[in-house]
């Protein structure tokens, strides 16, 4: 909370713009001179998935033209309520993999907390959009049972905070977190998943900084990025701000058709990133969660771009290109090339 000079206090800038986010399909619409016939569509697949996005990104967004690839991303469609085969609620093995509410076990050495289910926007293709958040956040007791689990697994030395979002809880709670942590000393590394620095770059303030800054172990936060569109002013002030106060910065994108199923779009992206001081980390397959069909790119048409992209770009530039398979022990690359080697990795486990 902020102070003011009279002792009253306030929520800080960012709650506040949290506050006004549009949720109503017809105000979005609206807003963007965008036909009113997508209106009934919207209505349908949002009382599914509601629609939530801040005014800031909105602005980002080209005028009247329902093509934009940032609109793409947030707006409900009835595509969204058509069923297609292989697409599920969990596509990625969250709910078995729960070692306690909110705490995934997936990977050796690393802990997964599920932080909260808030988010400062609700991209249509997300993986959780169906998760049972209520019972399922790893905070919801004061992170007394995700610390409990983590002290008792001695291979862990890198706890990741994913959600939802992290950082749409209070400063307050992330300080509970991280006090706490220092208890557990071979906690090496604090891994950040999140969308706000992008979607919402004011939350990037002097308290979210002042904690970074004060961390006992290293922290790096993986940005969620998939236009360079989505980058403006504000977004590299927050990313630079965060690398001012000691924090690594990678990205990670979703390759979505209609979004960024272009070469070109993709080394925009990476440059786009790198110049802000971000680096490129993973290229997604999208996850088969139901509802998001309509997003998808078949992987053969994804290898063919990030081998275009390569071409162009610096090999630092060029994100690995992955999909998540439940049960597999990380993350597992679509193609990977060594020179002239090429690795097809259709079920080849080769951690990244």
């Amino acid at each position: 909370m902020i102070t003011r000079s009279d002792g009253s206090s306030q929520p800080p800038p960012w709650q506040r713009e949290m506050a006004r986010a549009i949720r109503d399909p017809a105000e979005l619409l609206e807003l963007l001179g965008l036909d009113a016939a997508f209106l009934p569509a919207a209505r349908r697949a949002a009382e599914r998935f509601p629609l939530l996005v801040p005014r800031s990104f909105v602005e980002r967004m080209g005028h009247a033209d329902p093509e934009d690839p940032l609109l793409r991303q947030i707006l409900p469609l009835d595509a969204e309520l058509a069923s297609q085969r292989g697409f599920v609620a969990d596509p990625v093995g969250d709910l078995p993999a729960a070692a306690a509410p909110g705490v995934l076990r997936k990977y050796r050495g690393r802990t997964l907390l599920i932080a909260t289910g808030a988010c400062a926007v609700n991209c249509r293709y997300c993986f959780r959009r169906e998760y049972p958040y209520a019972d399922n956040h790893a905070s919801k007791d004061g992170w007394r049972d995700a610390l409990e689990t983590i002290a008792d697994d001695d291979d862990c030395v890198e706890v990741i905070l994913s959600g939802g979002d992290p950082l749409m809880l209070a400063d307050r709670r992330l300080e509970a977190l991280s006090d706490a942590l220092r208890a557990l000393p071979r906690i090496r590394r604090l891994r950040i998943h999140t969308r706000v620095p992008v979607v919402l770059p004011s939350r990037v303030d002097d308290g979210l900084i002042e904690w970074l800054g004060g961390l006992h172990c290293q922290a790096v936060m993986v940005l969620h990025t998939n236009h360079p569109n989505e980058i403006d002013s504000a977004v590299r002030d927050a990313a630079g701000r965060l690398r001012t106060a000691g924090v690594t910065l990678l990205n990670q994108s979703v390759l979505l058709r209609g979004v960024n199923d272009s070469a070109e779009t993709l080394c925009a992206l990476s440059e786009t990133l790198f110049a802000s001081g971000v680096l490129p980390y993973y290229l997604h397959l999208l996850d088969p969660v139901r509802g998001a069909g309509h997003f998808d790119v078949p992987a053969a048409d994804a290898v063919a771009l990030v081998r275009e992209a390569a071409a162009r770009l610096s090999g630092y530039l060029v994100p690995r290109l992955v999909r998540e398979t439940p049960g597999a022990p990380s993350k597992l690359p679509v193609v990977t090339e060594i020179g002239s080697e090429t690795w097809e990795a259709e079920g080849l486990a080769m951690p990244l």
